[in-house]
């Protein structure tokens, strides 16, 4: 089984692209967002990537993926086992591991080696969305695999990146931290969804996260970077109650 360090992948990323759990036993979370958008069929596919306190046998200990879909359809599948999720402390990387043969710790896999050897989960970086999930009571399935090519991250190109949410976000008073990790790429790859494959090269893509202990009462948010006749524009805000 052939392996290779995150750190390989690290290019000019955002503050707080790595996971922030820092082993404590306090109500915590973290979540992922993946988009991609498909402007040739009109369709839209969003991955959300979580886990909830990590340190084990909490009442919400797990993880979760949960994809929305072609035509605003809809699969989720839980990983209850938070010791098969593992995350990068300093890049964008994720990943948890469901079905497999493999009897190792969990760990980024060259993506051939991953769907060889993992029939259920995910992997992320910055580069690359992957995995497979499947609903066992309906059958319905999604099996996703493509490369980013990020061109925005939060921040000027060709500089230093920032926080989205400014200082403040590295305080644990003001929870949740939020960052938008690209705000706009161009995607390349395939999505299996339920026997429909939609492949597509250099579709706008779009990822963020948040993280903390808490979540607002009240919470908006919106993005865009699918612009006729503006293949260079990007559109994000948010804001909530907290």
């Amino acid at each position: 089984m052939l392996t290779i360090p995150l750190n390989l992948l690290q290019s000019t990323q955002t503050p707080h692209s790595g996971y922030h759990w820092d082993g404590s036993s306090r109500r915590f979370f973290e979540g992922w967002y993946y988009r991609v958008t498909l402007p040739h069929c009109g369709q839209t596919f969003a991955f959300m990537y979580s886990i909830e306190d990590p340190i084990g046998s909490k009442p919400y200990s797990g993880g979760a993926a949960q994809i929305l879909g072609a035509n605003d359809e809809y699969i989720c599948r839980t990983f209850p086992d938070v010791k098969k999720f593992w995350g990068s402390p300093d890049v964008l990387g994720l990943g948890h591991w469901g079905k497999t043969d493999l009897h190792t710790p969990p760990l980024y896999l060259l993506p051939a080696e991953f769907e060889l050897h993992v029939k259920e989960g995910y992997q992320a970086t910055a580069t690359l969305n992957q995995g497979e999930i499947r609903d066992p009571a309906t059958g319905n399935y999604c099996r996703w695999r493509y490369e980013i090519q990020p061109i925005y991250y939060w921040g000027n190109q060709n500089s230093i990146q920032q926080s989205t949410a400014g200082w403040v976000s590295s305080l644990q008073i003001f929870e949740p931290g939020w960052q938008i990790l690209m705000a706009h790429g161009l995607a390349s790859g395939s999505i299996d969804w339920n026997g429909k494959i939609y492949e597509f090269t250099n579709a706008p893509a779009y990822s963020e996260k948040n993280w903390g202990g808490a979540f607002p009462q009240k919470w908006f948010w919106l993005n865009c970077n699918s612009f006729d006749g503006e293949p260079d524009l990007a559109l994000t805000a948010g804001g909530g109650r907290r």
